[in-house]
């Protein structure tokens, strides 16, 4: 019994240290500068500039969506189906749904990059745009991003910018910042909602 106690133990050990090391990883990866306009506790109110991505199209509900999105793109940055050279990962993917149903899954490029010196990627899959400076409105959570959490941080975002007499000028985008092995309380997840100056 002693022995099965230890064993468990150090797997317990073992899956905390890993998703620690992968939150610490995480954070050391660029993310996109913006000017803080509001801050009120996890919302915030934020002019973000001119952003570089790399985005596909997907289909299908949001989780399938996401991870439909996220293998082009992860193949795009690591060169696998294209020459030249490899593109430092950032932090967050964000996923925007179409009006027609569809999503938009986006990679921010490193900010050294232009749209005139990034590699071209090899098919029709990935596109590469600039987004246009946006403010965007802004929450803050933790946990595993699934539809029920999402839907009740949109839901208090929503209320939060109601209050304040902020209007939704497009749909909302999402954010995630951390990969699938970080435990749920160190993940760091966002809803994004873009509002008029």
């Amino acid at each position: 019994m002693k022995i099965l106690f230890w064993v468990l133990g150090g797997i317990v050990t073992l899956v905390v240290l890993a998703g620690c090391a992968a939150f610490v990883a995480s954070r050391n990866v660029e993310q996109p500068p913006y000017a803080s306009v509001t801050l009120d506790e996890d919302f915030e109110l934020r002019d973000y500039p001119e952003l570089t991505v790399a985005e596909v199209t997907t289909t299908g509900a949001r989780g399938d969506a996401v991870s439909a999105g996220f293998g082009p793109l992860a193949g795009y940055i690591f060169a696998k189906e294209r020459t030249g050279e490899k593109i430092a990962m950032t932090a967050p993917v964000t996923q925007t749904a179409e009006a027609d149903g569809t999503w938009v899954v986006r990679f921010i490029m490193p900010s050294q990059y232009t749209l005139e010196t990034l590699p071209r990627p090899a098919g029709s899959t990935v596109r590469l745009q600039t987004l246009p400076p946006r403010r965007m409105a802004a929450v803050q959570f933790s946990g595993v991003a699934d539809d029920a959490l999402i839907a009740e941080q949109e839901a208090r975002l929503l209320a939060w910018m109601n209050a304040r007499d902020l209007a939704p000028t497009d749909t909302p985008t999402y954010a995630y910042y951390n990969d699938p092995f970080t435990p749920g309380f160190l993940r760091r997840n966002e809803v994004l909602v873009p509002v008029g100056r």
